[in-house]
């Protein structure tokens, strides 16, 4: 489960779950390399949700694995923004931004639509849909502090981020002939329905000619983060007591995810700089993802998640369809 930390944890509290969450990094990143249809983040998801699932999970692990799933995952967001090229962003044209911009609306909209009708609640609805719509597990971490969703809520949307998202890698590559997409039509299809970065990057990659398309369309998705993460917060403090306390329009660190990718956009920082940045935001994320995944006790939400599982799925073939409509109809890629 994930646990709120005091202020001041001592290092010594910390040390034990550190140094497992570094072990499972290192497994994580290992598999990876070895099995490349496999992404860190899916393993390390999975690695965390083994642990918990089978008991090994110990109780002085949890001073660690709640400062990685909120305080690393959040820095991994922060630095998230230095990876994102607004240059390569203005060559998708008016039909790449509109394809990308059609998605995450139709996606947050309708499985939030979908999430009611199944009885779900409003808040694990909202964390699925953002996920679902932007980039996994990083949206979900940004979003959450302006929800009044659990940590249950939040680990099992991230679960199905990692389930779904590690389905498109096998999947989508297999459609791609009986959908009539060349090279840069799938990667437009997988960037702008794949869920987490490394999951768009893993599905790419299996097709040649496809990736760099591919990220382009996810990164430019990653770009909506900040004004999403707006419009939840505007719509909360509306709804909000005159004289409650108003949450800020935008979290800390997304407002810091905001400045680095201006920073990034000045063209003032070195490849050296961005691309020692991108290796630290993916072991960061890799790590906090284990965290999380010592929350998701997979047998109980196989009892109790048949619901949440089918907003997932419904989410999934959502975005992927919409995604591949829009790649046809408005000639992307």
């Amino acid at each position: 489960m994930l646990h709120r930390l005091p202020r001041t944890t001592p290092f010594a509290a910390l040390l034990p779950g550190l140094l497992v969450i570094a072990a499972a990094t290192v497994v994580a990143f290992g598999l990876e390399g070895v099995a490349h249809v496999l992404t860190a983040s899916t393993v390390a998801v999975a690695l965390g949700a083994l642990v918990r699932s089978t008991g090994l999970f110990r109780p002085s692990w949890r001073p660690a694995t709640g400062f990685a799933s909120r305080r690393l995952l959040r820095i991994a967001v922060v630095l998230l923004g230095l990876q994102l090229p607004l240059a390569q962003v203005r060559e998708l044209g008016v039909g790449g931004i509109a394809l990308v911009v059609g998605v995450v609306v139709v996606t947050f909209t309708g499985t939030q639509l979908l999430g009611r009708l199944l009885g779900l609640s409003p808040a694990r609805s909202l964390l699925v849909a953002t996920g679902f719509s932007i980039c996994g597990a990083s949206a979900i971490a940004a979003v959450r502090p302006a929800t009044d969703a659990d940590e249950e809520d939040t680990t099992t949307a991230i679960a199905l981020v990692t389930l779904c998202g590690s389905l498109a890698i096998l999947l989508l590559p297999l459609l791609r002939t009986p959908f009539g997409l060349d090279a840069q039509q799938f990667g437009a299809w997988a960037g702008a329905s794949v869920h987490d970065v490394g999951q768009v990057v893993a599905t790419g990659d299996r097709v040649p000619g496809a990736l760099a398309t591919a990220v382009v369309v996810k990164l430019s998705r990653v770009l909506l983060l900040a004004p999403l993460v707006a419009l939840v917060v505007l719509r909360r403090r509306r709804n909000a007591p005159a004289d409650g306390p108003r949450p800020p329009v935008l979290p800390f660190f997304v407002a810091a995810f905001v400045a680095a990718v201006l920073v990034r956009a000045t063209g003032l920082l070195p490849e050296g700089v961005l691309d020692g940045a991108a290796q630290v935001q993916s072991v960061l994320l890799v790590a906090a993802l284990f965290a999380l995944g010592t929350g998701i006790d997979v047998p109980h939400l196989v009892r109790t998640g048949g619901r949440s599982l089918a907003l997932g799925l419904g989410s999934w073939v959502l975005v992927a369809g919409v995604a591949l409509a829009g790649v046809h109809l408005l000639h992307v890629g």
